[in-house]
């Protein structure tokens, strides 16, 4: 669908919700929208206050959340679209668009054809989403900015709602906006499960997880039972009998600083015959780890013919990236591009660095010009929790490789340092698990940011 026929879809979507036709301000954020300009941008097109964009766009997203039944955000509007035109319910649109005048945006306007579309998925067309019987998501995070991953987005919809896999972990180096994929996941998918819950790993006991969650399900199951009475399955049995969404973030909490990476705590030691059941035994339903490293029990590579994904996400696409920039208020960098490249297209590290840069009036662009890597006290502090999980032999390794200019290979680090073959093995692909160092074929590097914090050190 082309920008004008979505905005003739708001309008009908609008119309049959208000009775009143889109006005110029409410076209403008979704042309905005459309196109990936910021509210701040939007604002600034109209001579408005950008509180006033953001008041419109929030009315427009809860009627069309409410009309289209899923979450629809300035994020997701897109997508959310897109989702649409394979739906039947464009079919219907279609019908209404090409014998009705429309009046957008105070002009009376034909609007144009749409082209012909292929007939809907038989089953797509008559499916419905599982009715959830219940939702604990009081931990999720609002959502907050959250920038184009549309691929990761559709990567993970496949992978539990297609090919039903049951572990899934998302890892990536601090601030990669791990938590943000996963809840704008949530929020698009949730209304498939009968149980969809959210946990954040921080003191949390299995005894206690596992009881919260057979509670959830014994509860929904015999609503009339006191808790005395209920009897309560063991966690797998709820997993097998209902399609259920678990998300636990900061899984990292579960593992021990200072050793190589997945090692668990004492008091944690049960989560690894969790992760093992629910990897091992046949069920309907879906674990999403969330962490800055997975679980041992989770390989980094892992077959299209298992029911066991991971996904290490990356920096964002330099046109979702420079949006960051932009929203700082760094218009005038002329090839940002270097700039995103430098901090890896981290949203987190691109916020920080733009932070101090608009905070200090420096130029952007003289930090072009000799490679400069800013470290603001909150980048720091993040760079200094991670490192502080590795253990000496894995510093060891980085101190190395925070000396080299170049990417280089296993041989050269083993004659450089003081390291056996088996402990450098081993580093570096704890190192890897960690998000800490970067591959390219046989060749390993620091990342720019995290190769300046270590020289610092």
């Amino acid at each position: 669908m082309n920008l004008k026929e979505v905005l003739t879809l708001a309008d009908r979507i609008v119309f049959e919700k208000t009775g009143q036709h889109l006005d110029d301000l409410q076209v403008a954020v979704l042309r905005g929208t459309l196109q990936r300009e910021t509210y701040k941008h939007i604002a600034k097109d109209l001579d408005c206050s950008e509180s006033s964009v953001r008041k419109v766009g929030a009315k427009l997203w809860e009627i069309l959340s409410e009309e289209l039944g899923e979450d629809v955000s300035k994020t997701n509007l897109r997508s959310a679209i897109e989702r649409l035109q394979n739906s039947n319910v464009v079919n219907f649109v279609q019908d209404v668009v090409v014998s009705s005048n429309f009046n957008i945006g105070g002009s009376a306007r034909h609007p144009p054809d749409i082209p012909n579309s292929n007939p809907p998925n038989q089953e797509t067309a008559n499916s419905k989403p599982t009715k959830t019987l219940h939702q604990d998501l009081s931990e999720m995070p609002e959502l907050g900015d959250f920038f184009d991953r549309t691929l990761e987005l559709q990567t993970l919809t496949t992978w539990i709602l297609q090919q039903n896999c049951r572990l899934i972990t998302l890892t990536g180096i601090s601030g990669i906006g791990k938590t943000s994929l996963a809840v704008q996941l949530v929020q698009q998918i949730k209304d498939e499960f009968e149980y969809a819950v959210w946990y954040t790993l921080d003191k949390f006991p299995t005894d206690k997880f596992q009881s919260n969650l057979t509670q959830l399900f014994s509860q929904s199951e015999n609503p009339d039972s006191s808790p005395t009475n209920q009897k309560r399955l063991p966690l797998i049995k709820y997993l097998q009998n209902h399609r259920c969404l678990v998300v636990l973030d900061d899984v990292h909490n579960l593992f021990c600083s200072g050793e190589l990476a997945g090692k668990y705590k004492p008091q944690y030691e049960e989560y690894r015959s969790l992760f093992k059941q629910i990897k091992n035994l046949s069920h309907q339903s879906c674990f999403l780890l969330i962490g800055w490293e997975p679980p041992k029990e989770v390989p980094q590579l892992t077959s299209e013919n298992t029911p066991i994904r991971t996904l290490q996400l990356t920096g964002l696409d330099t046109a979702a990236a420079g949006e960051i920039l932009r929203d700082k208020g760094l218009t005038e960098i002329d090839n940002c591009e270097a700039l995103i490249h430098r901090y890896q297209a981290n949203p987190f590290w691109l916020k920080s660095v733009a932070t101090l840069i608009q905070e200090l009036g420096i130029g952007a662009t003289e930090l072009l010009i000799d490679d400069t890597i800013l470290l603001p006290e909150d980048l720091k502090d993040i760079l200094q929790q991670q490192y502080d999980r590795t253990s000496e032999l894995e510093k060891q390794v980085m101190s190395l490789l925070a000396t080299e200019n170049q990417p280089v290979n296993f041989a050269k680090l083993l004659q450089n340092g003081q390291i056996s073959s088996s402990d450098l093995l081993n580093a570096l692909q704890s190192l890897s698990r960690r998000c800490l160092i970067e591959k390219q074929e046989s060749l390993y590097t620091l990342p720019p940011v995290l190769k300046q914090y270590i020289k610092g050190l």
